[in-house]
C-alpha cells in the first residue's frame, strides 16, 4: 500500500485550504535526502483571497483596545513558549539544523514577541498643551493596514516573528509567505495564534514560489512588505513594491568578517570562530563567513580554527551529539562545494576540505563538511559570493586599519566582529567600519528585541531595520493633529494669512 505524501496547506481567514492552485513543491528531510512532505504553491488568486480575509479583519483589529491586543500577545507567547521543542523539531526535520540550534531560533522569536507585549508603551504619542491661544496639538501611530512578509528558509521561525508579532501588535493584518522549502512551523504557528485569540484573518499564511512574492509585490491591497534574504531578491523586491507604492523593508545579503588582532586570546577566539561559522552549516545571515587575521596571529590562528573545525560532529539534527546538521538541499550542497573548488582553483589553500562528506546512517543526506580556505583574497569567488555554508575564508592584513578597510570595501555591510584585548583598537574599529551590526568579542552580534537589526550597503533596501524600534516605525505611520474648541459666542479669527501661533 502507497503511503499518502503529506500537503502543507495555505491559511487563510482562520483555516487550512489547498488554494485555488494545483502546483506543489517537494519537502525534503535534509538529512536523509528523501521528501517528506509536499507544499501547495499559490496562485495570485490565493494571495488575493488571503489579503481580502486580511483587510476584513483589519476593520476591527485596528480598532481593538491595546489591552485586548496585548492580552492576546500574552496568550500567544505562552503557546509559543509551552511548545518550543515541538517546534524546534518541526524546525529540524525540515531545515536540517540542530535541535539545539532550533530551540535557540524560538527563543530569539520568543524575544520578539515579548517586545511586543510591551508596545502600549512605545505606541504613546506626544501632546502640546496651548501650542496657540485655546489650541493644542498631539501626534498618534496607526497602523497601516494589511502587511507581508516574504521571509527565508534558515530561520523559518525566528524569521517571521521579527514581522508579525509587532505588525499585529500596531494594529495591522498579516499575510505571511515563507520559504517553500520548510513551511510547516509556520502553519503551527497560524494555529497558536487563533488559539491565543487573534481574530480570524489578521494572520494568514500564503506558501508558494516567485508566482506568490509577485503577486503580493503587485496587490494594490498591501500597505507595506517585509523580506529577509539575498541580495538580488531584496533589491528587486526594494523596487517592484516601491513602485506600486508600498513601504519596503527589504534586508539582503551578508559577507561577514571576524578581524582577529595579535593581542587576542586565540583559543577563545578561535572557538567562537568555528561556532559561528560552521553552527546551522553556515547558513545564518549573521554567520562568520570570512576572518581577518591581522599580523603575526595568522598563521598560528589558521591552525588553531583547523584543528577545531575537523573535531566538529556533524550529523542529523534529531541525533544527540550533532553540532552541526545538513544543507537544506542538495542543489545548495552542490552549489557550497562548487565554490569551495572554486576557491581551490583561484590560489586559496585548502586548510580544511569538507566536500564528499558521508555521515554513516544518513548516506543520502545533503552534508558538507566543516570548511577552511586560508590565503583568500577579495578577488575570489569564494570571497565575493555569499556561500551560505560552512566554509571560512582566511584572508590577512598588516593592521586593524587595513582590516577596516577591507571589511568597508566589501559590497554588504550586514554584520562584523573584532577579537582583541585592546579597547583603542576596538573603539577604532567600532567606530571605523561600515557595517549596521558589530560585535567586540561578540562573533554573532544580534541585538536583543528592544534594539532593531539590520545592516548597511548592498544588506539593507529601505531605511527601516527589521523588530526594535525601527520595526514599530516600519508598522505605523504618524497623524498629527491640531485642535481647538472655541466658545461659540467668541468671534472668529480666521484670516487669509499662513496660520501662526498667538
Amino acid at each position: 500500500m502507497t503511503r499518502r505524501m503529506r500537503t502543507i496547506e495555505h491559511w487563510i481567514g482562520g483555516v487550512a485550504t489547498a488554494g485555488a492552485g494545483t502546483r506543489r513543491g517537494p519537502v525534503w528531510n535534509p538529512a536523509t535526502g528523501a521528501q517528506q512532505a509536499e507544499v501547495v504553491l499559490a496562485e495570485p488568486a490565493d494571495v488575493d483571497a488571503a489579503v481580502t480575509a486580511a483587510a476584513a479583519a483589519y476593520e476591527g483589529w485596528s480598532q481593538t483596545s491595546l489591552s485586548r491586543r496585548t492580552k492576546v500577545l500574552f496568550a500567544f507567547r505562552e503557546l509559543v513558549n509551552a511548545r518550543i521543542d515541538e517546534l524546534a523539531g518541526i524546525v529540524s526535520d525540515e531545515h536540517g539544523k540542530v535541535l539545539s540550534d532550533a530551540r535557540g531560533e524560538v527563543q530569539r522569536g520568543l524575544e520578539v514577541v515579548e517586545f511586543a507585549c510591551g508596545l502600549p508603551t512605545l505606541l504613546k504619542g506626544d501632546y502640546s498643551d496651548q501650542v496657540s491661544t485655546g489650541v493644542d496639538l498631539y501626534s498618534i501611530r496607526e497602523p497601516l493596514g494589511v502587511c507581508a512578509g516574504i521571509t527565508p528558509f534558515n530561520f523559518p521561525i525566528m524569521v517571521p516573528m521579527w514581522m508579525h508579532p509587532v505588525a499585529i501588535a500596531c494594529g495591522n493584518a498579516f499575510v505571511l509567505k515563507p520559504s517553500e522549502r520548510d513551511p510547516s512551523v509556520s502553519e503551527v504557528v497560524a494555529r497558536l495564534w487563533q488559539e491565543a485569540g487573534l481574530p480570524d484573518g489578521v494572520f494568514n499564511v500564503v506558501h508558494g514560489d516567485k508566482v506568490a512574492v509577485d503577486a503580493i509585490l503587485d496587490h494594490p491591497g498591501i500597505a507595506a512588505v517585509s523580506f529577509v534574504g539575498s541580495t538580488p531578491i531584496a533589491r528587486y523586491i526594494h523596487q517592484k513594491a516601491s513602485a506600486t507604492g508600498k513601504r519596503v523593508q527589504a534586508l539582503g545579503g551578508a559577507k561577514n568578517h571576524a578581524i582577529v588582532l595579535p593581542d587576542a586570546d586565540l583559543d577563545f577566539a578561535s572557538d567562537h570562530l568555528v561556532a559561528s561559522a560552521f553552527g546551522s552549516a553556515g547558513e545564518r545571515c549573521m554567520a562568520i563567513s570570512a576572518t581577518v587575521a591581522v599580523g603575526p596571529a595568522a598563521d598560528a590562528l589558521v591552525d588553531v580554527v583547523s584543528e577545531k573545525a575537523g573535531k566538529v560532529a556533524v550529523g542529523a539534527g534529531r541525533e544527540p551529539g550533532s553540532e552541526m546538521g545538513p544543507v537544506v538541499t542538495a542543489e545548495a550542497k552542490q552549489r557550497i562545494e562548487g565554490l569551495i573548488g572554486a576557491g581551490q582553483r583561484q590560489g586559496a589553500r585548502l586548510a580544511v576540505d569538507g566536500r564528499g562528506l558521508v555521515v554513516p546512517g544518513y548516506e543520502q543526506g545533503f552534508f558538507v563538511g566543516p570548511t577552511v580556505l586560508d590565503a583568500v583574497t577579495p578577488e575570489m569567488d569564494v570571497y565575493r559570493e555569499e556561500i551560505f555554508g560552512p566554509v571560512l575564508s582566511v584572508l590577512r592584513a598588516d593592521s586593524v586599519d587595513e582590516a577596516i578597510a577591507l571589511v568597508n570595501a566589501n559590497p554588504y555591510g550586514n554584520g562584523t566582529a573584532v577579537f582583541t584585548a585592546s579597547g583603542e583598537a576596538a573603539r577604532r574599529f567600532v567606530r571605523g567600519v561600515k557595517v549596521g551590526m558589530v560585535g567586540v568579542n561578540v562573533p554573532i552580534p544580534v541585538p536583543m528585541a528592544y534594539y532593531s537589526f539590520g545592516g548597511w550597503k548592498d544588506s539593507l533596501f529601505g531605511d527601516k531595520h527589521v523588530h526594535g524600534p525601527e520595526g514599530v516605525s516600519f508598522y505605523t505611520r504618524a497623524k498629527v493633529v491640531t485642535s481647538r474648541w472655541p466658545h461659540v459666542e467668541h468671534a472668529s479669527d480666521a484670516s487669509y494669512h499662513f496660520p501662526t501661533a498667538q
